[in-house]
């Protein structure tokens, strides 16, 4: 009581705007003061306080309502995966994906797919959808592998020394760390965590071994060394005296294949804008055209009137333009739109999409071929392209430029797909300021986070802040349906809002800061929100809410500090098991309905696609993950597991059961419903597992923090002592294997020769590394030759036991034995002459004027549109048209429209 009244007398000096929130605290510190005295005079009341422990039936509380919601979630995907495959399997049957693109189709049954499902490896998603989503599914997979093993080693020990530690905890706080009061049994506590956290770093050591080979397999393997991206080198920071073809053709030297200096397009990126959005403007108009031709026709026929226009007329290419829309369509009703928003002139829109198409297709064309003879701005950045893979190798670990901080950073495997055109106008020093200015605003948007969080929460209990500011008394004057709105659905609604803007902010954020690729944005967005999500997730959090449980009892009772903390820092688990429940439960069984995306397919759909093209486009394109966001949550699930190791051993329980269920969530979605826009050659899993040692050192921490609370010298030093140790090893782990990260090997390129040799059934090539192998065309790709070719067989060396795999990553998950994983001839990588030339143009140099698509109708309207626009700009009206009664179709089956374009690998 005496420390309270000082607190007031110090509070008093203060501001006085702090004082009615300081009445309050008060008020309630004294109240609660007098029930621990109360209690502290009544051993019965204590006990009874104790005997209340609510761990157990939280978690109750918690399990019940979300078991029974996955488990709708997972009734309805059974009933709805067999009548939407679109949206359920659309990898096992899209015309828009190659055959060897595709999954193998799901029996329709409600279960019997079970079987088939669990009988395609993982190492499917590697080959026919992404590196990153292999590694996605094997991080899971080890993550969940990792907490099972934690399982394993840390209940038998710690739980019987948890239970009878003495400590007066019930239900659940009995199993943790909390309930041990004599210091001599932390011994124990500081040898499982050798033994746990040392088998952490063991895993992101093998796991990292293991990514190293396999990395190295996938790119020396005619899969993707055949590939234009893996032989071109993206040099930014250029200086301007070596924006010079020939200057770089002779720093090069002969290995160098093509060059493209980088433009400054943003004039004839205006005009192809221009004129793509006037294109699809026309494409719009002349849809809707045809669909208002096509009901007048279908209304006539209901009256017993004609059908179809006078023969003849439609394939007339001399006849008046619209002449057979005419018959049907009054000219009042033909589609218009003014020049201005209200104010404008009223003007036909296919008449003036076609006079401006006029216009601006053969200034576009001009302008193109100006920048293809180097004739633009160039800008500081330089794409080259080399004969061999081991050539570019060679080049992008050289240091190109004397000076520092040019001709770099360098990059090689860019798919021209992925550039951020914008950013290669960056300068170094541009570079650098962008640099700090953007982790400088990460940092403080991390730290700051939880005051935009904290106004929602107290938007959820508005009659408690009246309370403590009366002037919000007029809210109560609000009508109870308002107020109940205000209270309940708009923090939940701005909540949402807030964490869906957050992975927006940070992408941009990476592209502000200079990010030349997609992949690049996604790698940095990646090391963003996973601090968002350490300290913002898990830290405050955990401290919050072992603070919440603690400071009015300090107060009360300062001297008791180390032990109140002592004990409710490990009460903290609590939360993160009922956390794991629902991330397990909820974001498996969530995954799997997609219900969000359904709802959109359907309704945007129904009232957006106008034309054949949005159909198409809205049919023939999957949903992707972004790497950047997605890898984080789980990273810190697995950081959070780890952390709570040894003070709270049941958090690993359901951390393993939580993630494999993510698992198999996202196994199935990998193999058969999602697709891959970004590829980081799967960087994401080292820098994944780099971060998940964050778990290991908090824990670390942690523990030194809880035995320095509770003055335990020998396990303060023990803990120590390994901090430094793994310190040491994870600084000698990530010194040996970054250059691996980032290189090629010159030594594994012979190896891969005479795996080529023995698939071509012929013997290994002694040919040096600059020497073109029979394997390899002049062009650097791999030859399209009719000879068969064999498997390479089993891997070159004994099937070892399991416990012998484990411990040598590096002889049972080599080069030879990964390299079995990548199939030779998944793909032919040919490109054409034109697609050659334009691969690493800015995309308006390279940009062809668009295709057109429109219906066709019994009238022959769409015919002659097809005619008169066809003067001015491409168009077609094949695979499309309408039905019976009325309404738009195109020919899904095949998904070959006339607007489709086959996949180029880059």
């Amino acid at each position: 009581m005496d420390t309270l009244n000082a607190f007031n007398s110090a509070i008093q000096r203060r501001s006085p705007s702090v004082l009615t929130l300081h009445h309050v605290i008060q008020r309630r510190a004294f109240a609660f003061c007098e029930q621990q005295d109360i209690a502290g005079d009544n051993p019965k009341a204590g006990s009874a306080q104790e005997e209340d422990d609510p761990s157990l039936s939280s978690f109750i509380s918690t399990l019940v309502p979300v078991l029974l919601l996955a488990a709708i979630f997972v009734s309805l995907f059974l009933l709805l995966r067999r009548k939407f495959k679109r949206n359920y399997e659309p990898r096992t049957f899209l015309g828009s994906l190659r055959p060897q693109e595709r999954s193998p189709a799901l029996p329709q049954g409600l279960l019997n797919w079970f079987g088939t499902f669990a009988k395609v490896p993982d190492s499917f998603v590697l080959n026919h959808q992404s590196l990153d989503g292999f590694l996605l599914l094997r991080y899971l997979k080890v993550a969940s592998a990792t907490c099972l093993v934690g399982c394993c080693i840390t209940w038998p020990v710690l739980f019987p020394i948890n239970i009878t530690g003495g400590g007066g905890q019930k239900q659940l706080n009995l199993l943790t760390f909390g309930n041990v009061v004599d210091k001599n049994r932390y011994y124990a506590h500081v040898f499982i965590a050798w033994i746990f956290l040392g088998f952490v770093f063991y895993m992101v050591a093998r796991e990292s071994i293991y990514y190293v080979n396999l990395r190295q397999a996938y790119l020396l393997s005619p899969l993707y060394s055949s590939r234009m991206s893996s032989r071109t080198v993206l040099f930014t920071s250029v200086p301007k005296e070596y924006l010079d073809e020939g200057l770089l053709r002779r720093m090069f030297g002969r290995g160098l294949k093509n060059i493209w200096i980088a433009n400054d397009c943003e004039e004839i990126e205006k005009l192809v804008e221009e004129r793509d959005k006037v294109a699809m403007k026309l494409e719009a108009a002349e849809t809707k055209l045809i669909k208002l031709a096509n009901t007048t026709r279908i209304k006539s026929m209901k009256k017993g009137g004609q059908s179809s226009g006078p023969p003849g007329n439609a394939d007339d290419a001399n006849a008046e333009s619209g002449s057979v829309a005419a018959k049907w369509v009054p000219t009042k009703k033909r589609p218009t739109h003014r020049l201005k928003p209200l104010i404008g002139k009223k003007v036909d829109t296919i008449n003036w999409c076609r006079s401006e198409l006029e216009r601006l297709i053969p200034k576009i064309d001009a302008l193109q071929a100006a920048h293809r003879a180097g004739n633009g701005k160039f800008i500081p950045s330089v794409f080259v392209e080399f004969y061999h893979q081991s050539e570019a190798q060679a080049a992008f670990q050289s240091l190109t430029h004397h000076q520092a901080l040019h001709m770099s950073p360098r990059f090689i495997g860019v798919n021209p797909e992925e550039v951020i055109w914008k950013n290669l106008k960056i300068t170094w020093a541009s570079r650098v300021v962008r640099n700090i200015m953007t982790i400088s605003f990460v940092i403080l948007l991390i730290v700051f986070w939880s005051i935009p969080v904290g106004f929602v929460g107290i938007l959820s209990n508005i009659k408690s802040l009246i309370k403590l500011a009366p002037f919000l008394n007029f809210l109560n004057k609000v009508p109870p349906t308002i107020f109940g709105l205000i209270q309940g659905l708009l923090p939940a609604i701005l909540l949402a809002v807030l964490m869906a803007l957050l992975p927006i902010i940070l992408r941009m954020m990476a592209k502000l800061g200079g990010a030349p690729s997609l992949s690049a944005v996604e790698l940095r967005t990646q090391n963003f929100y996973f601090g968002f999500q350490v300290v913002q997730v898990f830290l405050i959090t955990t401290l919050s809410s072992a603070a919440s449980a603690s400071v009015t009892s300090i107060i009360c009772k300062p001297m008791d500090a180390p032990n109140l903390l002592a004990t409710n820092i490990p009460k903290a688990s609590n939360f993160y098991i009922s956390y794991f429940v629902l991330q397990g439960l909820t974001i498996s069984s969530g995954a799997l309905l997609g219900i969000a995306g359904l709802i959109i397919f359907k309704l945007l759909g129904t009232f957006l696609d106008t034309t054949p093209r949005k159909m198409y486009k809205r049919w023939s394109t999957l949903s992707a993950l972004g790497w950047g966001t997605v890898f984080p949550v789980y990273t810190n699930l697995t950081v959070i597991a780890i952390t709570y190791s040894i003070i709270a051993p049941l958090v690993l329980g359901f951390a393993t059961i939580g993630l494999y269920l993510i698992y198999l969530a996202y196994r199935y979605n990998l193999l058969f419903v999602f697709n891959s826009h970004v590829d980081t050659k799967g960087l994401v899993y080292p820098r994944a597992l780099q971060q998940t040692t964050t778990g290991a050192y908090l824990a670390i921490v942690c523990l030194i923090g809880l035995f320095a609370i509770q003055a335990a010298p020998g396990p303060i030093i023990l803990m120590v002592v390994f901090l430094i140790f793994v310190v040491l090893f994870h600084l000698s782990l990530n010194t040996a294997l970054e250059p691996l990260l980032k290189y090629l090997p010159k030594s594994l390129e012979a190896e891969e020769q005479s795996l080529l040799a023995a698939e071509d059934g012929v013997l290994a090539p002694h040919s040096s590394g600059t020497e073109k192998s029979s394997h390899v065309a002049s062009n650097g790709m791999a030859s399209s030759t009719d000879s068969p070719r064999k498997d390479l067989g089993p891997a070159p060396h004994k099937k070892p036991n399991f416990i012998t795999k484990f411990l040598r990553p590096d002889l049972y998950t080599d080069y030879h034995t990964l390299r079995r994983l990548v199939p030779r001839g998944f793909a032919d990588i040919v490109y054409d002459p034109v697609t050659e030339r334009d691969a690493y143009y800015h995309p308006s140099i390279s940009s062809q004027t668009p295709l057109l698509w429109v219906p066709r109708d019994s009238m022959g309207v769409s015919r002659q549109e097809c005619h008169h626009s066809g003067r001015v700009i491409p168009i077609s009206d094949e695979g499309a048209g309408f039905d019976e009664k009325g309404k738009l179709t195109w020919d899904s089956e095949t998904a070959r429209p006339p607007i489709w374009q086959e996949k180029v690998y880059y």
